[in-house]
């Protein structure tokens, strides 16, 4: 609902009350404020009362308030500029409660993916990966940092994993060119949303690879190319994006690979030992 919110605001506008066009249009034209905004205090800005706010996200088709203001989140969270989003950051954020804040937020981002996250996708796309022939795996923008550790991880677990580190579009299919239907595509995006990241996985479905997607919600532009769509929560309108629930499912997938490869990976992983001490890849520290 969230993608196609204006649309919708627009297409009813001839149902609604007086007051409720007014918010129809704060919304319309603030978006990036009214995301942020009580009941309450966006019926104070527009002149209503919080009832009529209620039931304007009813006439909608959502349950209630919140889940209208969920939906304009969403939005913020796709359409907004890094400039934009500071200033929304300023406007429901003071400086001495960044931290309590930014944890806070990230707390709640990963306990509503633990719940909403469907384990038997999880583990259906574990099985994908490790059967699959080859892995590849991308992510453009701050998902490119995603992509680098799941790709650093997976290198010690399986043969055959290739990290997509180009920018260049070209670059990029030609990369995946051998990809077929015995390959897993790995693509992870969240808002705002590369363009990349959509063609990277639209190729590798057209191709037939089994494409795993770790984005935020099914309306995402990579979500219609899954064979396996984890969603994770990532709200969060500020500067930075919210990545720590992705990582949370990029954590659980490594240990679960190496769970299912236990027995093949343990002369991979000793053979790595003794190559990192050997050339002391990590500090020593003197026994006591």
């Amino acid at each position: 609902m969230a993608i196609n919110l204006m649309y919708h605001i627009a297409e009813k506008q001839s149902s609604f009350s007086k007051g409720q066009r007014l918010i129809a249009n704060y919304i319309t034209e603030n978006y990036d404020k009214a995301a942020f905004m009580t009941a309450f205090r966006l019926g104070q800005a527009v002149g209503v009362s919080e009832s009529t706010v209620v039931r304007f996200a009813t006439e909608l088709g959502f349950d209630g308030y919140p889940q209208l203001q969920k939906a304009v989140q969403e939005l913020v969270r796709s359409k907004l500029t890094s400039v934009q989003r500071i200033e929304v950051t300023r406007a429901y954020m003071e400086e001495n409660e960044v931290l309590e804040n930014v944890i806070a937020c990230d707390l709640a981002n990963i306990r509503q993916t633990l719940e909403e996250i469907p384990h038997d996708v999880f583990y259906e796309a574990i099985d994908a990966i490790v059967s699959a022939r080859r892995v590849y795996l991308f992510g453009a923008g701050s998902c490119r940092s995603l992509a680098m550790f799941t790709a650093y991880y997976l290198k010690m677990l399986m043969l055959d994993v290739q990290l997509i580190y180009t920018s260049s579009e070209t670059e990029i299919f030609e990369e995946m060119l051998h990809i077929n239907s015995q390959d897993v595509a790995l693509g992870i995006s969240f808002p705002r949303y590369s363009s990349k990241s959509v063609k990277a996985m639209h190729f590798a479905s057209s191709r037939n690879a089994k494409v795993v997607a770790i984005t935020d919600s099914k309306m995402s532009p990579i979500a219609e190319f899954a064979n396996y769509l984890l969603l994770a929560h990532s709200d969060m309108a500020t500067i930075v994006d919210s990545l720590v629930a992705p990582l949370s499912i990029i954590n659980a997938m490594i240990v679960a690979i190496s769970l299912k490869k236990k027995d093949a990976i343990t002369h991979r992983l000793t053979e790595l030992e003794k190559l990192w001490e050997e050339h002391e890849v990590y500090q020593k520290f003197p026994e006591t």
